[in-house]
């Protein structure tokens, strides 16, 4: 999976210690209303983990979907998908979305080099029943104005696209919306909902979405309204994420957040009810890039994702 944390400075003031202390039981409420899913995605917060390490996370922490790994599901045989997915289906473990393997931002020898055994990953994510991949949007460029680099877009993520069509494998753009981040670049591109959309009518390939992701969605001063134009069909994956206190939106940093209702900067209660009234069953996870979560042990950042990710649900819960 290709990360942008390669093109940003990740550090971070993690301001949700605290919930480590609050017994999991206490924050359970019910959530008949929504559909999406707790998923865990274990590089997000820092634990390295296989494809079975990941699912047994899952099932000891009480997440109810894990990521897909395109490129591991590739290396194993038909029998140990299968038995894979049936320890899956057995504790009620979904899908969640897989990182596009495939860097379309460099030159054309680079995207070729990724796009080559891309047929191969989603063949075997098909088998394994993972129906979701994918990736973001660089929101600058050092050397393409916006229409130069709208036109790359569409040309190289339309190949992709195509190939992942062929295996009912739908893909995910996530658009980038700090504006310190959009600043690097000599060229501005795409760092807002609205942006991605005219990318996605462009492409004109109905297994294209968004990713929403609530930092973003916070830094480029958009509200609920703009989530209610979206359907469920729209949206492809989503991040849960809050943001750091004491600074605005226009000042906040990509590669410094905080866990979901760690600060209440981010409206979260807003962000997942337009989710509910879109009736989006995806998966949500976590992404905050924080620092101090990612020096915890393993066995701590989960639970301290968990916790924060059951509070940020319960939002928006029944009782």
């Amino acid at each position: 999976m290709i990360n942008r944390r390669s093109f940003i400075y990740s550090s971070a003031i993690f301001a949700g210690t605290s919930l480590l202390t609050t017994p999991i039981h206490s924050m359970i409420r019910s959530t008949k209303s929504r559909k999406f899913t707790l998923c865990l995605n274990a590089g997000n917060i820092g634990v390295k983990a296989t494809p079975q390490q990941l699912l047994e996370m899952a099932i000891e922490h009480g997440f109810e979907a894990i990521s897909a790994d395109a490129q591991s599901l590739s290396k194993m045989s038909d029998q140990e998908i299968q038995e894979f997915t049936g320890e899956m289906k057995s504790n009620k473990i979904k899908w969640g979305s897989a990182g596009l393997p495939v860097d379309f931002r460099k030159d054309e020898a680079t995207f070729k080099e990724g796009i080559d055994p891309l047929p191969e990953y989603v063949k075997a994510m098909k088998k394994a029943g993972a129906t979701r991949m994918n990736t973001w949007i660089l929101s600058f460029d050092h050397e393409l104005t916006y229409r130069e680099n709208f036109k790359q877009h569409i040309q190289r993520l339309g190949q992709v696209a195509e190939i992942l069509e062929d295996q009912d494998v739908r893909l995910g753009l996530e658009y980038v919306g700090p504006r310190t981040l959009q600043a690097r670049g000599k060229y501005s591109f795409i760092r807002t909902l609205a942006e991605t959309k005219e990318l996605i009518g462009e492409m004109d390939r109905p297994n294209v979405g968004v990713v929403l992701d609530s930092f973003h969605w916070y830094c480029a001063g958009e509200t609920k309204d703009d989530l209610l134009t979206l359907n469920n069909q729209d949206i492809v994956a989503v991040d849960l994420n809050d943001a750091r206190s004491g600074y605005t939106a226009d000042e906040q940093i990509d590669g410094k957040r905080e866990l979901p209702s760690a600060t209440g900067v981010i409206d979260l209660k807003a962000f997942l009810s337009a989710l509910i009234s879109i009736g989006y069953d995806g998966p949500v996870r976590a992404e905050p890039f924080n620092q101090p979560l990612r020096d915890m042990s393993d066995q701590d950042a989960l639970q301290a994702t968990y916790r924060s990710m059951k509070r940020s649900f319960d939002l928006v819960g029944d009782n």
